[in-house]
């Protein structure tokens, strides 16, 4: 269970700052007359602490409150470009920043969650004792800013207002943070007393680069405190490590909504987008991916796209499902992306007009290139290891990629023209009707299966499976990736897994605001579906049938194949789909291909998924049950039809469409 404000605060005991009164002395020795004007607006007395905390703990030259104003964003951008953080490209308001060549991911090894003596974090997590933590940041983040500035901003993770929005504060040393800050938040300095109150609660983020070396690197840390809610990060610039607004703060929703939120409100790992469907109807989905599997392009398909990141989800008071996106910019990888494939996202990052923040990207005459762009690549130009050509190897011979695999644009989400900006501010939220999981799965999932009820759905974001991928340092191999949020759950799994089962299974939802819960899988290959070759079996492109064939579903406007693991479409429905939106011929080979079920290898994903959340404590027996009632029946259907049932088999078996 979690518990608030339980144990030492780690800020307060550094920094010596515990009262009111000793903040006040601490502004009017370090703030100039000007800063401490603007901090003078902001009255709750907690943040005023914490504020007065963080300046003692780090001890830098400066401090600058950010108020928001376009002339405080303007000395922001103006100082990461004095101080090298952030270098001008050719394209007037486009920089480049690069991380160190060691840090070009997020440091999971080196990262932790704050634990108070027998607190239980996830078994996919990392702890340290709070006693341990406060020896490392009174030892490595006292005066760890000396002789640079520090920025206090104050930002609102979610729409102004909303009943799932959190406030928080960014304190950092990095002016390429507080830039990146905000292009992706919104800035609440106007309203933050008043958005504290409605919240009951806000965030702490502190945060310095120190001299910012290699040799510093293994001494870099990222901090969770879950009980004072506060995130410490140091000796790293990767925003994945440094914005602590993004994964950190998500965390600790993470934690609220599982412990004292339960079947009021979730925080996941996904994206937000609408689908115009017939008549013109608005449909939205959230959906959950692992990084680097696909999530970004899935909600650019949306015809109203809202977020490609993160959720926080809630019931509202009518039985919908709402959602809103804690951010209001990109933080994109920016591999693979190309005309064909993300033609908004191209627009706004290769024509003038948007303010962009690329990293760790090939630059050559101040122009921005990365692999998988379908652009010429040039032969020489800097890049995240410094003077890059053609050819180049590392130490170990290996080749040089001209881009980092985890290279990024920061871009603000009003640059993207199928974005719904109205709709994204909305502090309502849109309503969600459709819930997505997916992964990097090459033989066992179909592309589409639609859960036959709200716990088969949460059992599908369960399983999902995924490929590891640049976003994280020193990870390879094929692992789980429960509801794409296992990374970012603080507690338990089985505390989270209780949660969304009784999310989904909650009463409150009527009938018609209860979602569909559906897995997605563009990964499925050739060589494992009996084919030719090793390329996939489907196009970037297919995604948008596949989203509109739901949200034709979760209107009662197509049939489908109920089958042991849930629902499949019909032949007919996804030909006549993809000839309408992408013309494109889809014959029936290829769709036996994609909807078989290959009865071993689904079997063989229920073993392997039992066999790991046995390990966990506390996992709901109902997950287990549905486990066992799903490969009962695939067993059944093995007997009677073989290794690999065909979807007329299936249709059949079923006695028909439902």
């Amino acid at each position: 269970m979690l518990e608030l404000r339980k144990g030492v605060n780690i800020l307060q005991e550094v920094s010596g700052i515990r009262t009111a009164e000793q903040a006040e002395k601490l502004f009017a020795e370090r703030l100039d007359e000007a800063n401490r004007a603007k901090l003078d607006r902001i009255r709750n007395e907690e943040a005023r602490i914490a504020i007065a905390g963080a300046i003692a703990l780090v001890d830098p030259e400066s401090v600058f409150v950010h108020d928001g104003s376009p002339e405080a964003r303007a000395h922001v951008r103006r100082v990461a470009l004095e101080r090298k953080e952030e270098e001008q490209l050719k394209m007037p308001d486009h920089t480049i920043h690069f991380d160190l060549p060691e840090e070009q991911a997020r440091i999971v090894d080196r990262t932790f969650y704050i634990v108070n003596p027998d607190e239980k974090v996830s078994v996919l997590a990392k702890k340290i004792l709070r006693d341990d933590a406060l020896a490392y940041v009174r030892d490595y983040m006292k005066g760890i800013g000396k002789g640079m500035p520090l920025f206090v901003g104050f930002y609102s993770r979610g729409p102004i207002g909303a009943k799932a929005a959190i406030p928080a504060l960014e304190i950092t040393t990095s002016a390429y943070v507080t830039h990146s800050a905000d292009i992706l938040y919104r800035n609440v300095y106007a309203r933050f007393d008043e958005e504290v109150e409605r919240a009951g609660l806000f965030f702490t983020n502190v945060h310095s680069q120190g001299p910012n070396r290699p040799e510093d690197l293994p001494n870099a840390r990222v901090f969770m405190d879950r009980s004072w809610l506060t995130t410490f990060s140091t000796y790293c610039t990767y925003a994945g490590n440094t914005l602590l607004l993004k994964k950190g703060n998500h965390r600790f929703a993470v934690d609220l909504a599982t412990y004292l939120k339960v079947e009021e409100e979730l925080s996941e790992h996904m994206f937000i987008t609408g689908m115009t469907g017939p008549g013109g109807r608005k449909t939205f989905f959230a959906g959950a991916a692992p990084s680097g599997c696909g999530k970004t392009t899935t909600a650019m398909v949306g015809t109203d796209f809202i977020g490609d990141d993160l959720a926080q989800l809630w019931i509202a008071e009518d039985g919908t499902l709402r959602a809103i996106n804690p951010e209001q910019g990109i933080f994109g990888i920016i591999k693979d992306v190309n005309r064909e494939s993300d033609p908004y996202l191209m627009k706004a990052i290769r024509e003038p007009g948007s303010e962009v923040i690329w990293s760790n990207v090939l630059v050559a005459d101040g122009v921005p290139y990365w692999e998988g762009s379908g652009e010429e690549l040039p032969e020489r130009g800097i890049n995240f290891q410094g003077e890059w050509w053609k050819g180049k190897t590392d130490e170990n011979g290996k080749p040089i990629p001209p881009s980092h695999p985890n290279a990024r644009v920061t871009v603000p989400c009003t640059s993207i023209g199928n974005y719904n900006e109205q709709l994204a501010e909305d502090p309502a939220g849109v309503p969600v009707k459709v819930i997505t999981y997916s992964g990097r799965d090459a033989d066992t999932m179909p592309p589409i299966v639609v859960a036959r009820s709200p716990e088969e759905g949460v059992v599908i974001g369960a399983s999902i499976v995924s490929q590891a991928t640049a976003t994280e340092v020193g990870v390879t191999g094929v692992r789980r990736q429960p509801w794409a949020n296992a990374p970012f759950i603080p507690g338990p799994l089985g505390d989270y897994m209780n949660a969304q089962f009784k999310f989904f299974g909650s009463k409150k939802f009527s009938n018609e605001g209860r979602p569909i819960l559906a897995g997605l899988n563009y990964f499925l290959t050739h060589e494992a579906r009996g084919g030719s070759g090793k390329g996939l079996l489907g196009e970037k492109r297919d995604v948008r049938v596949w989203l509109s064939w739901l949200e034709r579903f979760a209107h009662g406007e197509v049939k489908a194949i109920e089958t042991p693991i849930g629902f499949l479409p019909l032949y007919e429905d996804l030909r006549s789909l993809f000839a309408e939106l992408i013309d494109k011929d889809y014959p029936r080979e290829l769709y036996d291909m994609q909807f078989s079920l290959y009865i071993d290898n689904l079997v063989a994903r229920i073993d392997l998924q039992t066999e790991a959340f046995r390990k966990d404590e506390n996992i709901p027996e109902l997950l287990f049950e549905i486990y066992d009632r799903q490969k009962k029946e695939l067993l059944a259907l093995r007997e009677k039809h073989g290794a690999v049932v065909p979807p007329a088999t299936l249709l059949e078996e079923a006695g028909g469409a439902r």
